[in-house]
């Protein structure tokens, strides 16, 4: 599988051990930055990474800070990007079965780096469900996705028009 990491300051050691983790299960690496642990803004690398998920460059994305958090905000801002902050494995797992999330975000102060391994395996096993129940959902979300994209390239044009 072709997986994309990115990190800020807050989670460079975290990416390092990924990548090798990855790489030593045969996955195919990307990194889309940073490698610096000077304080950075990590919505540039989350939206460089979202927009590598969304247009297939990679198959999945992590992303890896301090708690996950912002970085799951960002990306989730992007049409086709589906991401969540977890910390567990069963939690990787669902987001995947039944939501459908391509862009996992793990926090390096909240998380272990064996538990993060852990979570990435249980992440990248997992599956979409195709049963009735979790596509219909999915459809629901994609819908609201759908509605937001149009609302807000619809102000962005009434904006410029000076309206």
């Amino acid at each position: 599988m072709r997986i994309g990491l990115a990190a800020d300051h807050a989670g460079q050691s975290l990416k390092r051990e990924l990548a090798g983790h990855l790489s030593g299960k045969g996955h195919v690496v990307v990194d889309y930055g940073a490698s610096t642990t000077s304080p950075i803004d990590y919505p540039e690398y989350a939206v460089k990474l979202a927009r590598a998920v969304a247009a297939g460059d990679v198959e999945r994305g992590i992303f890896t800070c301090g708690s996950g958090i912002g970085p799951m905000i960002a990306a989730n801002k992007l049409q086709g990007v589906y991401a969540a902050v977890v910390s567990d494995e069963w939690s990787a797992r669902d987001a995947v079965e039944h939501v459908n999330v391509n862009y996992l975000t793990l926090g390096e102060r909240v998380i272990g780096v064996e538990l993060a391994k852990s979570i990435v395996d249980a992440f990248l096993g997992a599956r979409v469900m195709e049963d009735a129940r979790h596509a219909r959902r999915r459809g629901q979300i994609a819908e609201i996705e759908r509605g937001w994209a149009h609302a807000s390239t619809a102000a962005v044009g009434a904006k410029r028009e000076g309206t």
